[in-house]
């Protein structure tokens, strides 16, 4: 099987990655912080390379590329910290088109892909314990369209979103709705994640909504499973910036008048490290080519990639931090906060004992790594 990129992709990944040095370094990423963890300004900039419309056809108004191009994506914005919610946008962008029908593919997906609307999944409710079947959000016919009712925590990018998915249950059936930002019967509460991002709590009551379909579990299941394939692009990312991190440092700290990086001890460490993040790029790379297979294939990818990645980014995670020392903890050393998007991350779309559990409990009489 060949892995290598294409000259198009390779192109893609060189102008993500110059946007991200050039553009986005930690101390604008500081700032964004103490301004709310959203910036307009980087989201348009991000909307200008085309990013939000990376999944959507040209028909709509996108570029039409494949989960490939969302990895390398992912992949170069995690080396970079980037908070706003591409990837959010993404799944959210990627299941609209799916599962929509054509009028409500025509009103929302050109505006996804312009960068004028940013519309994002809220499904997390408080104890779902990410089972995506577990919804208290109820849905109602209310004249020619429908209203909703319920809570969604944790939603990415909170009250600067200018609209929702939402699953919500119609007659007793899972099903998917679009709610736009502004209309009665909306309210947002918005905080700081643990990663320093933008999220926040939405409160619907009767808030008008729009049908995408009535097959909402089937869509959610989908959703979860590219969601997955992009954080996990995105931990390769942001673990090969601190191993890099990690090893520059080494070479600069000296201890008994020699840099602590010719102590064999700490060496084998990092080839420890090096070793868990080409674990975790392989898995990244198995779940993005199985996007396309059937729902039960494509489920387990998703889980056994979501367990390497956990183990993965613990690792490279504590031993990053572990051989700075003591800077490695501090909120001025950017690998804390790299340390805290893997630690988000690891929960995001389930955690590793989740997946692990659903791997156990789907394990063939011959089951291997691939079975």
């Amino acid at each position: 099987m060949d892995f290598d990129f294409s000259d198009d992709q390779e192109q893609l990944r060189d102008a993500i990655a110059r946007w991200v040095s050039g553009s986005y370094g930690f101390e604008r990423r500081q700032k964004i912080v103490a301004a709310g963890g959203f910036d307009r300004a980087v989201w348009d900039e991000l909307a200008g390379i085309g990013l939000p419309g990376l999944y959507i056809v040209g028909e709509y108004g996108g570029l039409d590329m494949s989960p490939i191009d969302g990895m390398i994506v992912m992949e170069e914005l995690g080396r970079g910290l980037v908070m706003e919610p591409v990837a959010p946008v993404l799944v959210a962008s990627a299941l609209l088109q799916a599962y929509g029908e054509e009028p409500v593919r025509q009103r929302w997906l050109p505006q996804v892909a312009s960068g004028r609307t940013i519309l994002v999944l809220a499904h997390q409710e408080r104890g779902m314990r990410y089972r995506l079947d577990t919804c208290t959000t109820t849905a109602s016919k209310s004249g020619d369209g429908y209203t909703v009712s319920g809570i969604k925590n944790i939603v990415p990018a909170g009250d600067r979103a200018n609209a929702w998915l939402v699953p919500a249950q119609l007659d007793d059936k899972l099903a998917l709705f679009v709610v736009q930002h502004g209309s009665d019967g909306v309210a947002t509460r918005s905080y700081i994640t643990q990663d320093e991002a933008r999220a926040g709590d939405l409160e619907l009551t009767q808030a008008p909504a729009e049908l995408v379909s009535t097959d909402g579990l089937r869509a959610l299941a989908h959703a979860a499973d590219t969601g997955i394939a992009l954080a996990c692009a995105e931990g390769v990312g942001i673990m090969e910036q601190m191993l890099q991190m990690t090893v520059a440092y080494m070479n600069q700290r000296k201890q008994f008048g020699v840099p602590i990086a010719s102590f064999q001890a700490l060496r084998h460490r990092v080839a420890h490290m090096k070793m868990q993040l080409e674990l975790a790029r392989s898995m990244s790379y198995y779940v993005t080519l199985k996007l396309g297979d059937p729902a039960p294939e494509r489920r387990m990818a998703a889980a056994r990639a979501k367990v390497q990645l956990g183990r993965s980014m613990r690792t490279v995670g504590q031993e990053s931090v572990q051989l700075h020392g003591g800077i490695g903890m501090t909120d001025e050393y950017a690998g804390s906060h790299y340390f805290k998007r893997l630690t988000q991350l690891e929960m995001t779309w389930g955690d590793t004992l989740h997946h692990q559990a659903y791997v156990s409990e789907h394990m063939q009489d011959e089951a291997g790594v691939f079975a």
